[in-house]
């Protein structure tokens, strides 16, 4: 029969037992590992904080000795005794100076043989893990992991109550409205055939509590979102959410700038120079290619087309024909790396991506140029010198549609800058700011929302709603840490006969405004302060504060890649009479 804690509590944590010699604690956990060395034995108590030895002695207390010997990995345990030092000294752990020299042990739970070792679980394979996710968090770097997502959480809670803001929960059902994502539906038992869904994110709510007047919201909010998965991307995810009245952008970025500085100086012990640095998005796509550019090295593309216009390369003719442009890369020291093969891999990478293929110049001894017969005398020392390349380098060149081109560069440079070792160690923020409002659709040309339509426009280009998309700048901003998306925001529109222009500009009809959005129109009609807002990634931020590769690694029980849960095999199908009471028939997907 196993033992009970009756009559004995808990005193300290593994990690947290006072040092002096002769201190009495009671202290609880698993057994991390058991040695038996003839008439000593030893058990590494392991709980949250971290192991503790414990120490028997068959000359000393024979029935604690053998009870002792009978204990297996991952048992529960109690022990009460006395601390005192060492005799073999273990640097590595925070208690490695001290021992409890156990006076009483009791058993307080039996574990049956384990799939996997836990504190060798990063060498099993993901699926067995996830599987036994309850095994897997008892690895001391996921309890780490989540430990640091829980202080993060309490941080940002108090950074934002020390600035008046208000943590108001909002409905995790609500109505379904178009937000850029698959909505999660929730069906009604009490209203046949319609339907809740769960929130992507609070905007709506947020918005309502600015015109009701709460001025500083802020919320740890769930959301979610049906979207394909990726290494930073759940179905199911945390949100810092907030919203300010009476501001404009400078206010926002100011008061999340704050929060980053506290956050990672208590967290890490890092000092976060302020302000911010900020780059436009059509700076940060011309010179990176990408509108959350990882600024840790360098390697900007640079635009060569007035270079290279008058070669007779009939990719290069084309591209400047069809009001495209050719750009460039250099790969410092690239050269010695890349290998015929490896650039060839390169090329394969770009088609991928949509580019029709790269050309280059490897300098290894000489410059070999893949398009040399194309050039004439002096056109090869004129691309050199205008990207600045030495012997050693690797020029990769891309001629297509600017979006082409710059989508193509921007993932070779990321490719590249690994490769090479040139990414540095550290953290770089960076707001990208005036989002472009609207967006081209590749196959239908059409110009489409390319943020929820609540956004505003900035004041001088509101003039080109109607005439000329393209112009349309967005008071919109991002905040991207080392090449990581962590947040979008903007402030909203609060002109009731401006937020009627955008919805008319974004086709919709006033029957549809009157359907998905005719309660948030109806507030604005009585007046609403000017606000904006933003919502920031809490399990991304964990993510790079842990030095994870995945979320799966700072979420407690996280979806795999197809949306489920292995653990508790969800989703699952449910019986035919709750699917009754709800008017649903499941119906077989088309062959």
């Amino acid at each position: 029969m196993l033992d009970t804690m009756k009559g004995l509590r808990r005193t300290h944590y593994c990690a947290k037992v006072p040092q002096e010699e002769g201190s009495e604690v009671v202290v609880c956990g698993f057994a991390d590992r058991v040695r038996d060395i003839g008439n000593l034995l030893f058990i590494n108590l392991r709980d949250r904080t971290g192991l503790l030895q414990l120490a028997f002695n068959d000359n000393t207390d024979k029935e604690i000795f053998e009870k002792a010997r009978t204990v297996r990995a991952e048992d529960v345990l109690l022990a009460r005794g006395v601390i005192r030092p060492r005799e073999s000294i273990n640097p590595k752990l925070p208690t490695g100076l001290i021992e409890v020299d156990v006076k009483e042990l009791r058993i307080l739970a039996a574990a049956e043989t384990t799939p996997f070792e836990v504190t060798n679980s990063d060498k099993v394979r993901d699926e067995l893990k996830l599987k036994y996710r309850y095994l897997d968090l008892r690895n001391p770097r996921l309890q780490n992991n989540i430990i640091t997502r829980h202080r993060i959480a309490k941080v940002v809670r108090d950074y934002f109550y020390e600035n008046d803001f208000l943590e108001i929960e909002t409905p995790m059902m609500m109505r379904s409205t178009p937000e850029g994502a698959r909505d999660y539906l929730v069906p009604s038992r009490v209203h046949p055939g319609k339907f809740y869904a769960l929130p992507q994110s609070p905007q709506i709510y947020k918005q309502l509590l600015m015109i009701a007047g709460y001025d500083r919201y802020i919320q740890l909010a769930r959301c979610f979102r049906d979207e394909d998965l990726r290494a930073d991307r759940q179905p199911e995810f945390t949100q810092i959410d907030l919203e300010m009245s009476f501001v404009d952008v400078e206010d926002i970025l100011v008061m999340a700038e704050g929060m980053v500085q506290r956050l990672f100086k208590e967290i890490l012990d890092i000092d976060i120079p302020l302000p911010l640095p900020r780059m436009t998005f059509a700076d940060a796509m011309n010179k990176y290619g990408s509108d959350k550019p990882d600024t840790r090295f360098d390697m900007q593309i640079q635009d060569i087309t007035d270079t290279v216009k008058d070669i007779d390369f009939v990719v290069f003719k084309s591209a400047v024909e069809n009001g495209g442009s050719v750009r460039a890369i250099v790969a410092k020291g690239g050269a010695e790396t890349y290998t015929r093969k490896e650039i060839d891999k390169l090329v394969e990478h770009a088609k991928g991506i949509g580019a029709k293929g790269l050309a280059y110049i490897r300098w290894a001894d000489e410059p070999n140029c893949s398009f040399k017969k194309f050039l004439g005398e002096g056109d090869l020392d004129r691309i050199l010198s205008a990207v600045g390349a030495e012997k050693g380098d690797l020029v990769l060149i891309c001629a297509d549609r600017n979006k082409v081109v710059l989508n193509t560069l921007g993932a070779i440079r990321l490719i590249c800058g690994k490769r090479l070792g040139l990414v540095k160690e550290g953290y770089n923020f960076l707001w990208i700011t005036e989002m472009p409002f609207f967006e081209q659709d590749d196959e239908t040309g059409e110009w489409v929302a390319a943020h929820h339509p609540f956004t505003m426009p900035l004041e001088e280009c509101i003039e080109f709603l109607d005439s000329d998309p393209a112009k349309v700048r967005a008071k919109a901003f991002d905040l991207v840490l080392n090449g990581t998306e962590l947040s979008s925001g903007s402030m909203r529109i609060t002109d009731p006969a401006l937020q009627k222009k955008m919805f008319e500009s974004l086709g919709m009809t006033d029957e549809e405004i009157d359907a998905k959005f005719g309660f948030l129109v109806d507030a604005y009609r009585y007046a609403s302060p000017p606000h904006g807002g933003m919502g920031i990634g809490l399990d991304r931020l964990a993510m790079i504060i842990c030095g994870a590769d995945s979320l799966r690694d700072v979420v407690a029980f996280p979806k795999v890649q197809n949306a489920s849960e292995l653990m508790s095999a969800c989703p699952a199908e449910v019986d035919e009479k709750q699917l009754e009471e709800l008017y649903i028939k499941t119906v077989a997907p088309e062959e």
